[in-house]
This record gives structure tokens, sequence and C-alpha cells, in this order.
């Protein structure tokens, strides 16, 4: 059977379900309200088990069976989320017999899924990024959100960084620096290019008109309060669309789009990491995948034996 992500061949239309898993579905569909979808993938998932069991009830499997079971399923090409996936019904199952009292002992206890392969973060490139910063118009909402996607790409800042900033106590623009708190209360600063200072020094003049009395946010709505942050989602996109990018721009990929391009430029991890404020360099690391995807692109483009003839 072919699953959604994986690639498992397992037969199960021969497979005998149980009368203990048409219970325990019963019980999910009726008890807990379980959707259709997670029936049929508690349905399917247990299934797998049944096929390769030889006839005897999962109530009779061992532990050592189950590890076998999954190992199975992951050489036969099961990518790792289905299996996590899979795991996740058979210890559901297993759960609901321990409390009938129908097992001596819980056969998935410490069964585990493969590591899943960490995702690549997405960044833009610098003549994207330079297309998507060089957004027209000179209106206090254009003014604002310049200065607002300078200051994230220039800063490398987490979206609750930003939209969490305040007109004093945070951005300092005569010493070129910002300071914020990131995860676990953690107080960083990190410099302020020149071209983010000075759209922020132009949208600084626009907001005394803008932000309504007494609001301390560096960023405001039209109606004067603090943008929030799903509000800079929602402009990030609308630039990205108006500027022809022809991809969707999210506030995180500016972040990465900062990290990657420093480490292009400086091959300073150390430095990255500390702007960004990871707690563990082995966070920071990923965005040498990054850097390396970029020189593989320069050599392709470049070295006379690397092009195709």
């Amino acid at each position: 059977m072919a699953t959604d992500t994986g690639a498992a061949t397992t037969d199960t239309s021969a497979a005998t379900i149980d009368t203990g898993v048409e219970q325990f579905l019963a019980e999910l569909a009726h008890q807990r309200r379980a959707s259709p979808h997670t029936l049929t993938a508690y349905r399917r998932d247990l299934a797998l088990l049944a096929a390769g069991a030889g006839g005897r009830s999962l109530a009779e499997l061992q532990s050592h069976e189950l590890r076998r079971q999954a190992m199975r399923l992951h050489g036969q090409g099961l990518a790792a989320r289905s299996l996590a996936r899979t795991l996740s019904a058979w210890r559901a199952y297993y759960r609901w017999l321990a409390r009938r009292g129908q097992l001596a002992a819980d056969p998935c206890v410490g069964l585990r899924a493969p590591k899943r392969p960490r995702a690549l973060p997405k960044a833009l490139g610098i003549d994207q990024t330079a297309a998507l910063l060089a957004m027209p118009g000179d209106d206090p909402l254009a003014v604002r959100d310049r200065a607002m996607f300078e200051l994230f790409y220039s800063s490398g800042l987490r979206l609750a960084e930003l939209a969490s900033l305040n007109r004093v106590g945070g951005l300092d623009l005569a010493g070129g620096e910002v300071t914020v708190t990131g995860k676990r209360a953690k107080t960083r600063t990190v410099p302020v290019g020149a071209q983010a200072a000075a759209a922020l020094t132009t949208w600084l003049e626009q907001r005394v008109a803008m932000a309504a009395a007494g609001e301390a946010a560096l960023f405001v709505s039209r109606r004067g309060t603090r943008l929030s942050p799903r509000a800079i989602e929602l402009r990030l996109a609308h630039w990205a669309k108006k500027s022809g990018l022809g991809l969707h721009v999210h506030p995180h990929m500016l972040r990465h789009s900062f990290a990657s391009h420093v480490l292009q430029s400086s091959g300073d991890l150390r430095a990255v990491q500390e702007m960004l404020g990871h707690a563990s360099i082995g966070t920071t690391q990923i965005y040498t995948h990054l850097d390396f995807q970029h020189l593989a692109k320069v050599y392709d483009a470049a070295h006379p034996r690397a092009r195709k003839k």
C-alpha cells in the first residue's frame, strides 16, 4: 500500500483486523469524536502492523517484533514523517489495550521513529531581497513598511521581536544598533545597517502623525496602535506580490536571508550565531548548508568542467 508521503509497498488488503482494533476505532469515533480522516489513518496504520503479524493477534506481539516491523517499513521507503505517524497509531492502540488490562507490558515502550532530515530554511537571493525592499511610494504606509522590512532584513530579527519594538528603549539610530528580547527572555544587541537607519529616520518623521497618543510601539497601524505580527506578515506578502517575485515571502524568510547573506560574505558562523540569538551554534550551522548551495551554484555556472556540453 502506498502512503501519502512514503513509499512503503506492504499489501494490507488481505490483513485481518483484530476485533480489538474495531472496538478501539469505535471508541475513538463515538467517545472521543475522532475525525473520519483520523480513523482512516489509524485503520491503515494498524493494518500495516497486522499485515506483518502472520495472522496473530496484535495483543500477542512483543517489543522486538514491533521494532522489526518498523524497520521493515522504513526499509521499504516509508518516509520518517509517515513512520512517526504510524508508530503514534500503534502506541495509541497498545495504550488502549493496557487500560483494558489486556497486556502484561506495553510493547511500544522505547519504540522510536528514525530522525527526520532537517529541512533547510528558505532564503531569498540577494537580488530578490533588493527587489523586495525597493518598494515604491512615499505614503505613510509605504514608508512604514519600507522601514520595517529594511530593519527586519538588516538585523535578522524574529517576527515577535520586530512587532514588540518600542519607539524608545530598543532602537538606537545614533549608535547604529537595536536591542531586542528574544526567546527565553534573552536580550541581544545587533547592528542596524545604513539603509535601514535611513528608512527608519524617514518613518519616525511620519510616525508622529500616525501614532495614537501615548502609543509606545515603533511600528503602528492605521489606527495608531501597535502593528500585530499577523498584520506584518500580511504586509510582507502584499509587497512580495507587488514586487513580482513570484513566490510567497513569509517574515522568517527575511531572517533566513539575513543569516545566509552575512555568512556568504563573512564566513563567520559565530558572529551570525550571536546576531541571530541562537543558544547553540548547532542551530546556526544549518545556514552553512545554504552557503554551500550558493557556492555549488557558482561552481556549476563558472567551472569549465562543471558545465554540461
